[in-house]
């Protein structure tokens, strides 16, 4: 059984760029569990605070709750629930669940393949990353999940793969101007950019192409913001700001809540700005909760 492969397939379920990363999360989890742990069981009530900030922080922006996927793995082959009531998911209620002790861990068959083939976890969990999140969040969510950080170098899928386009960070950054699309910062060390990276509004991850019009210049902190949904770009390609996001020094200020309403740095003339349907997949699948009111202009004195 091709296992790597089986990870890939997770993808099936999230349909029309609709981002549902429930399961990948799960078993992301549990793969971090199994390195501690090869033989122990992740019972739902111990678990199920860690899953749901998982969800909060890593989710999609609706609602959702780690009942759905404890339940649902289940039936993709890789996982296993018993409970009082014996094999099997009691339901998909966390009360359910709670109530009869359900416990959850990686399938037999998988558990056997990972004890003899180690280095397998590592790709699986590289897929996972790569199908279902944006290289920004790799490094982070690992630490999160208590995962040894993933090879750089996986098992490359067939054809099902598509390959990244590696001239897409010089295109975007060129059409901005080598500057952050959100705050204008434009650094260099000697006479190499630092600190500046290309960032896709639609995640590759979901179909987002290696175009300029689905990329903006950002510095290294407003790119992580962006892919957490802190920031968007809004109508008029305006800088977007979560009203969720909470920060009373003046650097949070200055940097994130300040840029309400901003226009965008750039493009250059000739160059594409970004797509309306690229805006409107990130705000509908990446951006948190309403944005803020644009920040007043000051009154002349």
């Amino acid at each position: 059984m091709d296992w790597v492969e089986r990870m890939a397939e997770l993808r099936q379920w999230s349909r029309g760029g609709v981002r549902a990363p429930h399961k990948p999360l799960l078993l992301l989890y549990a793969l971090g569990r199994f390195q501690e742990d090869a033989d122990g069981e992740l019972a739902y009530s111990a678990v199920e605070e860690d899953l749901r900030r998982l969800l909060a922080e890593y989710g999609p922006p609706r609602p959702t709750t780690p009942a759905y996927p404890f339940h649902h793995l289940v039936g993709d082959g890789v996982w296993e629930v018993r409970s009082d009531r014996g094999p099997g998911s009691p339901g998909t209620g966390v009360r359910e669940l709670r109530a009869t002790n359900a416990a959850g861990r990686l399938a037999p068959e998988l558990r056997t393949a990972l004890r003899r083939e180690p280095s397998l976890l590592g790709r699986m969990a590289r897929v996972l990353l790569d199908a279902n999140f944006p290289p920004s969040l790799h490094e982070e969510l690992c630490e999160a999940v208590g995962l040894e950080a993933a090879p750089a170098e996986a098992e490359r899928l067939a054809a099902a793969r598509r390959q990244r386009d590696r001239r897409m960070r010089e295109k975007v950054l060129t059409a901005y101007e080598y500057r952050c699309a959100f705050c204008g910062y434009d650094g260099r060390i000697d006479a190499v950019p630092v600190g500046l990276e290309a960032a896709h509004v639609r995640w590759w991850a979901f179909d987002g192409p290696d175009d300029v019009d689905n990329g903006l210049c950002l510095c290294s902190l407003h790119h992580r913001l962006f892919d957490k949904g802190v920031l968007g770009v809004g109508e008029g390609h305006r800088v977007l700001v979560s009203q969720r996001f909470v920060g009373h020094g003046p650097a949070a200020r200055a940097q994130v809540t300040e840029l309400s309403g901003r226009p965008l740095t750039g493009p250059q003339p000739g160059a594409a700005p970004v797509a309306a349907s690229h805006r409107a997949w990130h705000t509908a699948q990446v951006f948190r909760g309403d944005p803020r009111p644009a920040r007043a202009a000051s009154s002349p004195g």
